[in-house]
């Protein structure tokens, strides 16, 4: 390789490649396993997604493994159908089923132990302080903390008192195993640190085996030495956490201890992220899960018709650097309007429907049109769709009193049926309130789309579908859940909420050839954007479909 190509392939690499390359070279670790670890807490959203891709890519790049392991340190929260969800999420987002699967509550007894070796050597302690008294012991951002009365207790007391805590003896809350590390560190994560607690609580996995369970900053890089990770990607705020998690490392003596690096998270403008937001939204009914197309879990995005290329694509574009920034939401419409255009068929359906009577076509004949499902891919084939005296147009194509430059239907006016005919409007219908109801039109039997030529022009196509066998189907059309101009939160911190996110077309008519549509699978309806067919309220003879994304966008890539 010439040197020209070894420097572009340097500048190709983010930080935490480099630091990997750094390692290998010094024959620090030889192979790279990395790991996601989520609290079985809530549904994942799409910052975790930059993580899982990171991750997998990592260990994928490097010839290496990665783990998925559930931090289940917090029975509190944490629920079975979250670990379920978080597991379906991961498969489908990197298209591998997860072999390494751990939990962090598998290592409750060698996390015991680990404690114990550190009150054997004079590292941690029984402390009797209250939270409050522990608050005004801890010392602030500029003053100190100071010693607990309890942190001289002898290695024997520490050892009886921390049992009679594992046996239940005292009341959550009572007492806590700290770390003896330094009150006067200007880092408050090293004033010693909480690293177990009393909590009578059922956990998922373990049941009521424990009444004392290890803090997060505790557990987390036991678990990550137990499983031989050589690189533990975190995200920033635990930057400030990284001594702690070394300490305990070091002060448990385990060889070939992970490295800890830390990147920037992935903030995306206008969209809710926080579980407690969420949980509330679901809780007052105003979304209809964790999985409602209108927030960005991934969950949600999966049953929105969001692709996991679509995914990968926008993590791409992100990147991964140490600088935190937000990323607009048009970029991941961009990206998933990319993944699909070329991939799936372009379908007539219309939302707003009007009938529309060719009175000159013959009663009850019906014809087969052959179109092509995409024009900018001839690999998706082609397909027929019926066409008959009786057609559904929807209402913006026709007006009484159009405006200048209006050239779809009004009274006088030829439009070009898409893939079909020529047809002329002669005359149309009315309710008593004055709103259209339907349109009658000739039609030019010369101009079947392909096959005849009149010397005639017209400057308006629309699209259509024929009446006595399209489906009928609701459409649900989504706007941002947040009012995008006045922002998420409001000043008492509650949720800006758009009341106008979520608009329910239920008299919509899709072609016969969507009649046998499951779930996930998604269309460009021809001029109304790219649409999915809804995984929980969609049925074969009730069909739902979500709009993904509209065909138009103001984003342009950099």
């Amino acid at each position: 390789m010439d040197s020209v190509s070894e420097k572009k392939e340097t500048i190709s690499k983010n930080f935490i490649e480099m630091i990997i390359d750094k390692d290998i070279a010094e024959e620090r670790c030889d192979t790279v396993i990395t790991r996601f670890p989520p609290e079985p807490n809530g549904y994942l959203h799409i910052g975790h997604a930059k993580s899982i891709l990171l991750n997998s890519g990592l260990a994928k790049k490097y010839n290496g493994k990665w783990n998925l392991r559930f931090d289940d340190t917090n029975p509190m929260k944490e629920r079975t159908e979250f670990v379920q969800s978080i597991q379906n999420d991961v498969e489908w987002l990197t298209g591998q089923k997860m072999d390494n699967v751990f939990y962090a509550s598998n290592y409750f007894d060698t996390m015991y132990e680990a404690a114990v070796k550190l009150i054997k050597k004079g590292k941690a302690f029984v402390c009797d302080l209250n939270a409050d008294e522990m608050r005004q012991y801890r010392g602030t951002l500029t003053e100190p903390g100071k010693n607990s009365p309890y942190r001289d207790r002898s290695v024997e007391e520490n050892l009886k008192l921390f049992e009679e805590m594992k046996d239940g003896k005292y009341p959550d809350g009572s007492k806590v195993l700290r770390a003896k590390i330094d009150m006067s560190s200007p880092n408050i994560n090293m004033r010693d640190p909480i690293i177990y607690r009393v909590a009578r609580m059922h956990h998922h996995n373990t049941g009521d085996k424990w009444c004392v369970y290890p803090m997060y900053d505790f557990a987390h890089p036991i678990e990550d030495a137990i499983e031989g990770i050589t690189h533990s990607i975190c995200t920033l705020e635990f930057e400030d956490h990284r001594p702690l998690y070394d300490w305990v490392l070091k002060e448990l003596e385990y060889v070939n201890p992970p490295k800890q690096i830390e990147f920037a998270k992935l903030y995306l403008t206008n969209v809710i992220t926080g579980k407690r937001y969420i949980k509330k939204l679901v809780e007052d009914g105003i979304v209809d899960g964790w999985d409602d197309p209108r927030l960005v879990s991934i969950a949600a995005l999966r049953r929105r018709g969001f692709t996991p290329e679509s995914l990968r694509m926008f993590m791409e574009l992100c990147g991964v650097s140490k600088a935190q920034s937000s990323v607009d939401y048009g970029m991941l419409e961009y990206c998933i309007r990319e993944d699909l255009k070329l991939k799936r068929s372009r379908v007539m359906a219309v939302l707003d429907p009007i009938k529309l009577v060719i009175t000159n076509y013959p009663e009850g004949q019906i014809e087969y049109l052959e179109v092509t499902n995409n024009q900018e891919n001839e690999e998706l084939g082609m397909r027929k769709i019926p066409f008959g005296r009786e057609l559904y147009i929807d209402r913006e194509d026709f007006m009484i009193e159009p405006p200048k430059k209006y050239f779809r239907l009004y009274p006088g006016n030829e439009v070009r049926l898409m893939n079909a005919y020529f047809v002329k409007c002669e005359e149309y219908i009315t309710d008593e309130t004055g709103k259209v109801v339907e349109v009658r039109c000739t039609y030019d039997p010369e101009t079947k789309c392909g096959t005849g030529f009149t010397g005639r022009k017209v400057k308006g196509t629309i699209h259509w579908v024929e009446a006595t066998t399209a489906k009928k189907a609701t459409v649900r059309l989504y706007e941002n859940i947040v009012d995008e101009e006045k922002g998420v939160y409001n000043e008492d911190g509650s949720l800006n909420l758009n009341p106008n996110s979520l608009q329910v077309l239920e008299e919509c008519y899709v072609e016969p050839s969507l009649a046998d549509a499951k779930a996930y699978d998604s269309f460009q309806f021809v001029r109304q954007g790219y649409f999915c067919v809804d995984a929980k309220d969609s049925r074969e003879d009730a069909l739902v479909f979500n709009r993904i994304v509209s065909l138009k966008s103001s984003y342009k890539p950099v």
